[in-house]
């Protein structure tokens, strides 16, 4: 792509989403997210390959529905209300419209099914840009209007994308399908402690991005696509192959790695709340996500290939990308939970 292009591309996406950040109008913050929408539709479809181009239709269309509810959710708002202001969310139905198309918007379950098969047809970078910067904008305006939303549906969707996530990453061999109901996951967990705590929310957002950055980016540098492809990582770079397996495991949540701190100090205050019940099935539902992520593990660090692959075995070339992204995100998804109590204290 014309690194013009790209740049304009790229400037538009960060655009839309500052703009939907420092809206409280609904009309502004529509316009936010409709900019960032056709700013990656390029970007997605950039490679002319049938599964890119299909990927990119099937993302505009969900999106394109998403942004017509929201309209019709604040124009229904306006009309009864007599104001377009985010913090005056007096109608019970135009409400749970604009969560049901946020959520829409981030794939949350059971909004979720387009995520897997988009993010299936992306290249890697592109991928991660969905996963991550993508989120922000809608993310935002849930956190703004999560008052006036009912406690009991953003409990629903929490825990249905909780179990979403892990159930449906256990059977797929392909990578970014993998990474797709991981976010889905990670999306649930968010939800679920929006009313209680926001604060946390944005939390498990951070770590969520950096962990999500650090695999994507592993992925790309060792062009790995499937599971097969990730048995052959350790000959190709066994540095990188260890560090692919604890950034897996972060994700996955286990201590001491970053990933634990928000999953703990979520249950942690879900506990305060009086609710024991939530905290149980959410704990029980990390450890779906978790069997999925050992799998990789397993298959990177535990498996020698066999001598009949099907994939051409990878030499040890010389890497042409920047390696100080991988490098910080990696570093930062492994090694932030000794410093809980500062980030908590900065937090609160």
């Amino acid at each position: 792509m014309n690194p013009y292009v790209l740049m304009i591309l790229l400037s538009s996406l960060g655009l839309g989403t500052t703009l939907t950040f420092a809206s409280s109008h609904w009309l502004l913050a529509w316009m936010g997210l409709e900019i960032n929408t056709l700013a990656i539709v390029p970007l997605m479809a950039q490679h002319h390959h049938p599964r890119a181009v299909e990927a990119t239709t099937k993302y505009f269309l969900t999106q394109a529905t998403a942004a017509a509810m929201i309209l019709f959710a604040s124009t229904t708002n306006a009309w009864i209300s007599g104001e377009w202001d985010m913090n005056n969310m007096s109608n019970p139905i135009a409400s749970t419209m604009i969560i049901i198309a946020l959520a829409l918007k981030i794939g949350l379950a059971p909004m979720h099914f387009w995520l897997p098969e988009v993010l299936q047809g992306l290249d890697l970078l592109t991928g991660l840009i969905l996963s991550t910067w993508q989120k922000l904008a809608p993310l935002a305006l849930i956190i703004q209007t999560s008052q006036a939303i009912d406690p009991l549906l953003l409990t629903s969707l929490g825990l249905m994308s909780t179990l979403a996530g892990g159930w449906g990453g256990l059977n797929q061999t392909q990578l970014r399908k993998i990474l797709a109901y991981s976010s889905i996951a990670h999306m649930g967990w968010m939800m679920i402690i929006l009313q209680h705590a926001p604060q946390l929310t944005m939390l498990a957002l951070g770590t969520y991005i950096f962990m999500t950055s650090a695999a994507f980016l592993t992925l790309k540098t060792s062009s790995a696509t499937k599971i097969n492809t990730l048995a052959m990582m350790w000959s190709n770079s066994p540095t990188l192959t260890a560090t692919t397996a604890l950034v897996l495991l972060s994700l996955g949540g286990l201590p001491p790695l970053t990933g634990f701190m928000p999953k703990w100090l979520i249950l942690q205050e879900l506990t305060k709340q009086d609710l024991p019940i939530t905290a149980t099935i959410m704990a029980l539902a990390a450890l779906l996500s978790l069997y999925f992520y050992l799998r990789l593990c397993y298959a990177m660090t535990l498996t020698i290939s066999p001598n009949t692959a099907n994939s051409t075995t990878p030499w040890r070339v010389r890497a042409t990308q920047a390696s100080l992204p991988l490098t910080m995100s990696t570093t930062i998804a492994l090694g932030l939970l000794p410093v809980t109590p500062a980030i908590l204290m900065l937090a609160t």
